[in-house]
């Protein structure tokens, strides 16, 4: 019975390469397109083929944690994301922190797809006293000063750095000594922080460049 199938293993930390995990969240995005159109299975060609991998890179992206395919059928979609979210851990809610409520801030707190996820900020912080005791977005907003007290008081572990560059660090050594383990930040520029602390840099110029490089190495080929 499919209800009888053990759930995929949880490999140890360190053992699957980053751009393994990466991928399996562009599988859970596919996966729920699909389910939304209203496809019931689907198969590693068909994931591999929209997302441009080989199906045996699909596969073998998903060896790492399991076996979810059926002979004959294919991957069940439902089953995959469910598989796929309790691997990410976004088979629960996670609420989050927010600092920094620039025009960045303030764009990250409209965006809808963290809740989608499974993401809630639940918190907001600055020190701009004009806007402190307000909710954006329906989102309380208190004072850095706070961030300890509340962070306790909601049981905060994932927080989001939005801040200008100069002042990433200390609001990141605040962040972890307050107990959150998990960071994004998406200030231009790289933080320090305990081993215990997990953090991911976005910056957006970088990724902009990376397209610049691949656009102009694509026109010196063509």
């Amino acid at each position: 019975m499919d209800e009888d199938r053990p759930k995929p293993p949880m490999s140890p930390e360190g053992t699957v390469p980053k751009a393994v995990v990466s991928r399996l969240s562009l599988y859970l995005r596919e996966l729920q397109h699909l389910v939304q159109y209203g496809h019931e299975t689907t198969s590693s060609t068909q994931l591999g083929t929209v997302l441009g991998f080989t199906d045996a890179q699909v596969r073998k992206d998903l060896a790492y944690f399991g076996q979810f395919g059926y002979p004959g059928i294919g991957y069940r979609c439902e089953e995959l994301i469910a598989a796929i979210k309790q691997i990410l851990g976004t088979d629960r809610s996670w609420p989050v922190a927010l600092v920094g409520l620039g025009n960045l801030g303030r764009a990250l707190l409209r965006y809808r797809g963290f809740g989608q996820q499974g993401f809630r900020v639940v918190a907001a912080f600055d020190v701009d006293d004009a806007i402190v005791g307000q909710h954006i977005e329906q989102i309380p907003v208190y004072h850095l000063d706070q961030l300890t007290e509340v962070i306790d008081e909601l049981e905060i572990r994932l927080a989001i750095i939005a801040v200008p560059s100069p002042e990433a660090q200390g609001v990141a050594t605040l962040l972890a000594a307050a107990g959150i383990v998990g960071i994004l930040n998406f200030a231009p520029v790289t933080i320090a922080l305990p081993s215990s602390v997990k953090h991911v840099e976005v910056d957006l110029a970088i990724e902009l460049e990376q397209l610049s490089f691949a656009v102009v190495n694509r026109s010196e080929k063509t």
